[in-house]
């Protein structure tokens, strides 16, 4: 053995390099074994305390006792109709759902999309949305855009009236959460009753009572009132007929009249035994058709087009006929059709290019922060099949699917260019504009979202209750107002669009919109546009606040600042703020 040291000694002391080179392969070796991911933990984030059901700081490593089956709240879904198919039992606060065959499931069932969890924790998200109680009193009134109250009705174990699912809470039932778990699952109205439990469905099955017989206090709102014993508080859900109708994967489109030329408006006719919604919904879906469209027995698949338009729904009791394979589903007649719009792709309108020949002309996108801007420039590739560009530049645009962002906004290649810019150079630099409006309220939380948690992500609960929220209201809603009032002031053939407008009338505000830009667009397109409005960049509802961020002095100061920009855009014989832009 001292030979062999006496060796080694003489080898290095012959040779300083490699010793040298012997040390720095050590200290490598010692990096690695350091820098393994076996070795890191998760790091705290400041001031930021575990929440319920969590292992340690952040659910990863150990470091805490698993939650109690009693810390977690759990929903007793009741299938009392068919409107869609059960699904794996979602976990509540681990977020995880339990993998199964089912092609087509309800929206709320799917999986969430696999993100590294530092941009998680960086945006804000919590998990276990439904732990948070609901804070203040929300009456019927002030449901606004979600919900409006029609009245007490009969109910009773024999005869339910709302009969599609169910669920109960017995300690934190809210007013706000059923009509947002029926919403989120496609139904048309939600119903309270007995102060805890919960009712969704499409039509009301009984008649109604005096209001007086629903007198009993929600179980997690002392200040509302959620039905009674046997009585059942009904709500008709506005969303539903904008977003969530579904069963399944399919979107509910409404009930219309047979088209005149059936056979030129919709190409492909079945007649299926057993008719039902999925059956329906799989044989447009395997033809690669985005309509499904049930007529009794028969099930024909299309697209919209001049012919079927989709603009024109009747009255749902029109196609209020039982399918002949599902009790609870309907399936219209030969007169009056029921119509669904699948997951298939409707590819009319998806070929985007930058303009053949460069433009001199400039024209401007112009909104304030958080007033839907990104939406509009999809609307408008969509609709011209040129690519929109960007005063700014933003890497995640471009990554989906946004080409003309990279582009210089003064190239000439550009269709219309997004700005939030204003004051009198800025807005002179462009030789003619589309301004987007909206609601000062809705537009300053959507920007405070994505300031906080991204373009499709959320604040957080902390920066929302924190000082983040009033300091953000005090710097830009003077600026929503002065934003409209500097391009009115300023810009050069300027066309007002309300972003309300565009959400109820997509089809004229969009051909209204393109005619200023010197295009044509056929309605073929609009009406493929309408099937693919909402793009990559919406929000999902399930993250909205339970409770109203506006305290009694930003409303004052809002509502000011909303009255100044109605009279500005009046004395331009421009139509004023519409009505929900005022204070609530």
């Amino acid at each position: 053995m001292a030979r062999l040291a006496i060796k080694i000694q003489r080898y290095f002391r012959r040779r300083p390099l490699r010793l040298f080179t012997f040390f720095l392969v050590y200290l490598m070796a010692g990096s690695l074994v350091f820098l393994h991911p076996g070795f890191v933990g998760d790091s705290p984030v400041a001031g930021r305390t575990p929440r319920p059901g969590e292992v340690g700081a952040h659910g990863g490593g150990s470091g805490g006792p698993a939650p109690s089956g009693g810390a977690l709240q759990r929903f007793s879904f009741l299938p009392f109709g068919r409107a869609y198919k059960e699904g794996p039992e979602k976990e509540q606060w681990s977020g995880e759902v339990a993998a199964g065959p089912r092609r087509y499931g309800p929206p709320w069932m799917k999986p969430a999309p696999q993100t590294d969890p530092v941009d998680k924790l960086r945006a804000g998200e919590h998990v276990g949305s439904w732990s948070r109680a609901l804070k203040g009193k929300m009456s019927r009134d002030q449901e606004e855009n979600r919900a409006k109250y029609i009245g007490c009705y009969l109910d009773s174990n024999k005869q339910r009236a709302l009969r599609g699912t169910a669920f109960f809470d017995y300690r934190k039932m809210t007013i706000f959460r059923c009509q947002d778990n029926c919403a989120e699952r496609g139904y048309q109205y939600a119903g309270l009753e007995f102060g805890a439990e919960c009712y969704c469905g499409h039509r009301i099955q009984t008649v109604n009572t005096s209001d007086t017989e629903c007198s009993m206090e929600c179980k997690g709102e002392k200040t509302s009132t959620c039905g009674g014993p046997n009585r059942l508080s009904v709500y008709r859900l506005e969303l539903a007929r904008e977003s969530a109708r579904r069963y399944g994967s399919a979107l509910f489109r409404g009930c219309f009249r047979r088209p005149d030329n059936v056979s030129v408006a919709l190409h492909a006719t079945t007649v299926l035994l057993n008719m039902s919604v999925d059956r329906c919904v799989d044989h447009c879906t395997e033809k690669d058709y985005t309509l499904a469209v049930l007529g009794g027995s028969t099930c024909r698949c299309g697209f919209p087009t001049r012919h079927f338009t989709l603009h024109e729904p009747e009255d749902e009791h029109l196609c209020a006929y039982k399918c002949t394979g599902e009790d609870y589903e309907q399936c219209g007649s030969a007169e009056y059709y029921v119509v669904y719009q699948t997951q298939v792709q409707d590819n009319r309108c998806l070929d985007r290019r930058f303009l053949p020949v460069r433009s001199k002309r400039l024209v401007a996108l112009a909104s304030f922060p958080g007033a839907g801007n990104t939406w509009g420039r999809h609307l408008m590739e969509l609709t011209t099949g040129y690519y929109t560009g960007s005063y700014y530049f933003d890497g995640s645009l471009y990554n989906k699917g946004f080409k003309g962002e990279r582009d210089h906004w003064k190239s000439g290649r550009l269709l219309c260019i997004k700005t939030h810019e204003s004051g009198k150079r800025e807005i002179e630099a462009f030789d003619a504009a589309i301004l987007l409006v909206r609601n000062p309220y809705k537009a300053l939380m959507a920007e405070f979202n994505r300031k906080y948690g991204g373009h499709i992500g959320f604040a957080s609960e902390a920066h929302w209750k924190g000082r983040e929220w009033p300091e953000f209201v005090r710097n830009y809603a003077p600026w929503w107002a002065s934003h409209t009032l500097d391009w009115l002031r300023y810009g050069r053939r300027v066309l007002v669009v309300h972003y309300e407008d565009l959400k109820h009338d997509l089809f004229n505000q969009l051909k209204k919109m393109v005619t200023t830009l010197g295009l044509a667009v056929s309605d073929d397109r609009l009406l493929c546009v309408e099937s693919q409005k909402d793009g990559n960049f919406k929000r999902s509802g399930l993250r909205k606040l339970e409770y109203d961020p506006y305290t009694p002095e930003m409303r004052k100061v809002i509502g000011v600042l909303v009255k100044t920009v109605d009279v500005a855009l009046k004395l331009r014989n421009l139509t004023g703020v519409p009505e929900d832009y005022a204070p609530r």
